[in-house]
């Protein structure tokens, strides 16, 4: 059998649309209009939404006339937010490590850890989220915007689970625990979440060629325009390429 290209697709495979009943997806209308906002977005612009998952953000996006890529390595979260079928949103199969637009969108997202902060584990290298922002930069027009969020280290290492365990040369956080489908079968799965602080973040957005505009604390479903600080569990990172 030939091996996943990332350690996240057999998960997904296994989740499919249950993914969908997790508690952080609930707050997507919440994020979108947050976003539309701080990316000054308008109907007939182009967003690329990089780790797409099912698709939640784009088919948010599409029904305010915003036109919408989104990209994620599950073949089986495409398929689900493919068959939602939500005029002006599309969807590939693609490694955001290695994306291949060049300067075709507005704006771009990664949001929830849908690719930003997923490219560790196993002998991954330390610098794969390095090289998924890479790829949202290059894809923006010049003056486009992206909005990326991440786990932050402050919380992640302050809230530690018994279930976690935190690598502090990498700053990825192990979690074991169990991932149910649709129909309720559980099986066990192990998470690897790379843990930002705001200053990692700047710096990111800087090699990346990106402007920081913007570096907030926030929690999924609840966005605002808070100070960076040691409460909130993600960061959230405004960028524009100049």
């Amino acid at each position: 059998m030939t091996p996943p290209d990332h350690w996240f697709e057999p998960l997904a495979d296994h989740l499919g649309a249950a993914y969908l009943r997790y508690s952080f997806t609930k707050g997507t209308n919440q994020e979108v209009e947050f976003l539309v906002d701080v990316l000054d977005l308008h109907p007939g612009m182009r967003v690329l939404d990089v780790g797409c998952g099912p698709g939640r953000h784009a088919h948010a996006l599409a029904a305010r006339g915003i036109e919408v890529v989104g990209v994620d390595i599950s073949q089986r979260f495409v398929d689900i937010a493919i068959a939602a079928e939500v005029p002006g949103a599309t969807f590939r199969r693609a490694d955001a490590r290695s994306l291949n637009f060049v300067a075709e969108f507005d704006a771009a997202i990664s949001l929830c850890q849908g690719a930003f902060g997923l490219t560790g584990g196993p002998g991954a290298p330390l610098d794969g989220d390095g090289a998924v922002l890479n790829g949202m930069a290059r894809a923006l027009r010049p003056g486009g915007r992206l909005a990326v969020s991440a786990f932050s280290a402050y919380f992640q290492i302050r809230f530690l689970e018994e279930s976690d365990t935190f690598d502090a040369a990498a700053g990825v956080n192990h979690e074991r625990t169990e991932v149910r489908d649709e129909h309720g079968q559980a099986v066990e799965a192990e998470l690897w979440t790379t843990c930002f602080t705001p200053r990692e973040l700047r710096l990111l957005a800087a090699a990346s060629g990106l402007r920081v505009e913007h570096l907030w604390s926030v929690t999924p479903g609840s966005y605002a325009r808070s100070a960076a600080s040691l409460d909130a569990p993600e960061l959230l990172l405004v960028a524009a390429r100049p």
